[in-house]
Formats: C-alpha cells, sequence, structure tokens
C-alpha cells in the first residue's frame, strides 16, 4: 500500500510515534470496525476512527437524530434532526475523512441478524444503551470469536472494557444477566452529563486503534471505571467465570438470543 502526499501529510502525527509508525497506520487502514449505535458513545468513537483513517466502519443503528441527542452525540448536528442516524453520521465522517469507506446499517440489531453482521468486521464498538443489546452483542461477539469494546455511561460515571477471545472475562462473566425491569433508572431518568459520552466514546477508539495497531495492552481482563466528578480512574482486575453461560468450560448460550424487551438504558458501575 503506497501513501499518496495528501495521505502522508493526513496521518504524520501518527507515523512519527514509535509505536505506530508506516506499518501502523496501513494496519489502521486495513481495519474494519463496526459500531452498534451511533448515540453518545458511537458517536465520539466514529469520529475518531473516521480520522484515524480506520479503513472501512460500519454504523449500525435504527434510530432518528432528535433534538434531545445533541448534547452527546456529537458527530450529528442540529440541521441533522430527523435524518436517520446511520447516515448524519455517514455524511460527517466522510467530511472528516473521505479515505474511510463508510456503511450504513440502518435496522435494529437483533439475534436474527448480529452473526451476519459482525462477520464483515475485525472488531465491534457497543455504543448502545440497553443491557438487552448489551448481552446480545457480548454473546454474539464470543460465539463468532469477535473482539469488542464494551462501555456504559450514566450520570456522571462511565467504564468499560475490551473481549479479546482467549483473553479474560466477556461481558457475562461480571453480570450473569440483566437486572430485572426498573431496578436501574434509564439515561433519560437519571441523566447524563454530555462530555461523559466523548470520554468513554474515545477511549473504545483508542482500542480499536491500539487491537489495529497491535500498540499498548488492550482492556482484557480489566475494567476501566470513571468517576468525572472526583476524577478518578479505577482499574479492576477481572477473572473469568468458569461456569458463564458464553464462555465457560460448559457453554448453554450457544447462539445468540434476544430477550423480551430492552431493560433499561444504561449501566451502573
Amino acid at each position: 500500500m503506497a501513501f499518496s502526499n495528501e495521505q502522508l501529510e493526513r496521518y504524520s502525527r501518527h507515523m512519527i510515534l514509535d509505536e505506530v509508525g508506516v506499518k501502523g497506520q496501513k494496519k489502521i487502514m486495513k481495519g474494519r470496525a463496526l459500531i452498534i449505535g451511533a448515540g453518545g458513545l458511537g458517536a465520539p468513537a466514529a469520529l475518531y476512527l473516521a480520522a484515524s483513517g480506520v479503513g472501512v466502519i460500519g454504523i449500525a443503528d435504527a434510530d432518528a437524530v432528535d433534538l434531545s441527542n445533541l448534547q452527546r452525540q456529537v458527530i450529528h448536528t442540529t440541521p441533522d434532526v430527523g435524518k436517520p442516524k446511520v447516515e448524519s453520521a455517514r455524511e460527517t465522517m466522510q467530511a472528516i475523512n473521505p479515505d474511510v469507506e463508510v456503511r450504513t446499517h440502518k435496522f435494529f440489531v437483533t439475534a436474527d441478524n448480529i452473526s451476519s453482521l459482525i462477520a464483515d468486521y475485525d472488531f465491534v464498538i457497543d455504543g448502545t444503551d440497553n443491557f438487552p443489546a448489551k448481552f446480545l452483542i457480548n454473546d454474539a461477539c464470543v460465539i463468532s470469536k469477535k473482539p469488542f469494546s464494551h462501555a456504559g455511561i450514566i450520570r456522571f460515571q462511565g467504564q468499560l472494557m475490551t473481549w479479546v477471545p482467549g483473553e479474560g472475562p466477556c461481558y457475562r462473566c461480571l453480570f450473569n444477566n440483566p437486572p430485572p425491569p426498573d431496578a436501574v433508572p434509564t439515561c433519560r431518568q437519571a441523566g447524563v452529563i454530555g462530555a461523559m459520552a466523548g470520554v468513554i466514546g474515545c477511549l473504545q477508539a483508542m482500542e480499536a486503534i491500539k487491537f489495529f495497531t497491535g500498540a499498548g495492552k488492550l482492556l482484557t481482563g480489566s475494567l476501566l471505571t470513571y468517576n468525572a466528578l472526583s476524577m478518578d480512574f479505577r482499574k479492576i482486575k477481572l477473572a473469568r467465570r468458569p461456569g458463564c453461560a458464553v464462555c465457560g468450560e460448559n457453554p448453554s448460550i450457544t447462539k445468540p438470543f434476544d430477550y423480551a424487551a430492552p431493560v433499561c438504558e444504561g449501566i451502573t458501575i
């Protein structure tokens, strides 16, 4: 792969990094990332993956832009209200970097379509806002052996972890099942500070870039939590649970399935 003069200038700050260099940038440009959810977490992740030159970026979301989204979903603008989120995101990403191929998937991700959806990508970013979707993404990625980044935000708090086949616990190792209805308030009920989405979504993009380049250490086997009010980051060591229903020694979940209905948005830490 030969770089054009424009690409050499565009990615120059990457290429002078010892941990990335020309070879690393080529790996980024060959990377294929899928972002499920073009909302608070998916928006900053998509912006930085596009700016970084990830070759193919998929965006899956069935919703349209709402005015209340704009407080945190920075990939969309006021004129985009009413537009499908995947189209708004695609336009912004390609305006930032026309080199990037953006694939839009304007549908709800379900057990019937998730396996075929993730098959075309190297790394998945969970930018969803409800527990059933998070468990679905986890189970499908573990079963398909597809690396992914989980994250969740609420109020002034956020968390994230990364799963790679054969390395560390999955999301279901930590949280065996979704909580019962109304056990956890939604972001709509509890609120979320807009910049929290930027902090955690950018960290998810960083995990994807590290995965593509091989630079540094991924958040496998650890849960990173962030409290914006106290400005505290904590890294909590995690252990794989042998009895986990999807990644354990005798898994009972062998194919993705849908929970009956969204339980709640947000996530506790």
